[in-house]
């Protein structure tokens, strides 16, 4: 097997993506730390096509030179917004007929494997490193969904949450409509 060239990969460029369809697919970062993560988010929504990143609260914005060493310029393709307040975004979201969904271990969470959606557009919301989402925030949501785990460890990364998550939503909606 020959592993391909980035010029055999037909990619769009950043001007076609502003203008092709989205996933509608929104997600929110709620407090996080860590800039790295944020870049990473910004990367795995420019894959996977999401609508806009919401930056909420301590979640650090563009243009950001640590934001960019992970994102590797999907700062500069992704729709973002910021926000200092998370439940102005989620109030926001509601209106608009998201379902707002948390990514957080909780009580009645719903595994991601057995999670399924009656909406057409939904945000999910990725939570502070340490302390996850705030409960005012969660008591906002309409569903709480929890990835599986089988280890010794109570979480995972928040970008490698976001990434299974988001993946996840995606194969399950936008790939099965859109025939990708």
């Amino acid at each position: 097997m020959r592993k391909l060239k980035i010029t055999e990969l037909n990619r769009i460029s950043k001007e076609d993506f502003k203008e092709v369809k989205k996933n509608p697919l929104v997600v929110v970062l709620d407090n996080i730390r860590s800039l790295n993560n944020v870049g990473s988010v910004f990367r795995t929504c420019d894959a996977f096509r999401v609508e806009t990143v919401y930056l909420c609260g301590i979640t650090a914005i563009p243009p950001n030179v640590e934001i960019h060493k992970t994102a590797l310029g999907a700062e500069d393709s992704v729709n973002w917004k910021y926000s200092p307040i998370t439940l102005r975004i989620v109030e926001e979201l509601h209106q608009k007929g998201y379902q707002i969904i948390a990514v957080e271990q909780a009580e009645e969470s719903i595994m991601l494997d057995e999670f399924q959606s009656k909406y057409s557009k939904q945000a999910i919301i990725l939570g502070n490193e340490v302390h996850g989402i705030d409960q005012e925030v969660m008591n906002q949501c309409d569903a709480c969904i929890e990835i599986p785990q089988f280890g010794t460890k109570h979480s995972l990364n928040v970008s490698i949450t976001a990434g299974i998550v988001i993946w996840e939503i995606t194969k399950n909606s936008f790939i099965r409509k859109n025939g990708f």
